[in-house]
């Protein structure tokens, strides 16, 4: 009941100040910094207030993996709306997202989003040229893109199947993909929960995947990259989300509990 109350009436009346007054700064800035360097920071200033109000401590792995000034696909698994913060904030780069076209007719907002980097697309008919021209935009203005190929997150931490949409848009487009595998933030605000809690979040970055430009890459091909990053994210991830599982925990203690009478039987 603590957990609840203090999200109700501490963090979400701070974190919506946050958002007004670092929100009305970024797009404010969007007009005179088309490269939307200071709307990153706008970004950046609001996860950390955001992580530091809930009480979230993060530990990065991998980082030496990243080469200044590239440009990057970030590969994440999904556990929480916490992971947006915890990777703007711990990812020494200029992250942009994709968002769904339909958010460029917002007043504001759509057009803030455009100015910025962020990329717009229709999903049921991407653009290929579209999608070249904002790729070439990121190389030149030293951007990246995070994307989370589930499409949706995970309750108990194990990871679903990753949709190859995001993974054309870097296939096309020859950008190196960065696996990421976000340990721990489900538990910090789980699926269908308003409550927030402090907690742990370990970001582990893995070796780069270079993919060579290819405009038309199959469906066979993509599916394979898809899971061979996926294969990449996963093991530390659900490592973690199966000490959790009763099951896992079940399975654990029968086997403990047969040493120790395998242990009895010989000592007898």
């Amino acid at each position: 009941m603590f957990h609840l109350l203090r999200t109700v009436f501490f963090l979400i009346p701070a974190i919506a100040v946050y958002t007004i007054v670092l929100g009305l700064a970024s797009v404010t800035s969007s007009f005179f910094d088309r490269r939307g360097h200071f709307a990153h920071g706008c970004a950046r200033a609001w996860s950390w207030l955001i992580l530091a109000t809930t009480g979230v401590d993060v530990a990065v792995k991998g980082l030496d993996r990243l080469v200044p000034g590239t440009t990057y696909v970030f590969v994440a698994n999904h556990q929480s709306i916490y992971d947006i913060p915890v990777l703007f904030w711990s990812i020494p780069c200029q992250l942009r997202i994709i968002a769904k076209e339909s958010l460029g007719n917002f007043p504001v907002l759509g057009p803030h989003l455009k100015r910025t980097g962020h990329m717009l697309v229709d999903r049921s008919r991407p653009d290929k040229a579209g999608i070249l021209h904002w790729a070439s935009r990121l190389t030149s203005n030293g951007l990246s893109l995070i994307v989370f190929p589930e499409g949706t997150r995970s309750r108990t931490g194990m990871m679903g199947k990753f949709k190859g949409g995001s993974i054309l848009l870097a296939m096309q487009a020859g950008l190196p993909l960065v696996p990421i595998s976000v340990i721990g933030s489900r538990h910090v605000m789980k699926k269908g929960e308003l409550t927030t809690r402090p907690g742990h979040v370990t970001l582990m970055v893995h070796e780069p995947i270079a993919t060579a430009a290819n405009a038309e890459p199959t469906p066979a091909e993509i599916r394979a990259l898809a899971e061979q990053v996926r294969e990449v994210i996963r093991p530390a991830v659900e490592a973690e989300a199966s000490r959790d599982r009763p099951e896992a925990n079940d399975a654990t203690s029968r086997r403990s509990s047969g040493e120790r009478g395998a242990k009895a039987d010989l000592d007898g």
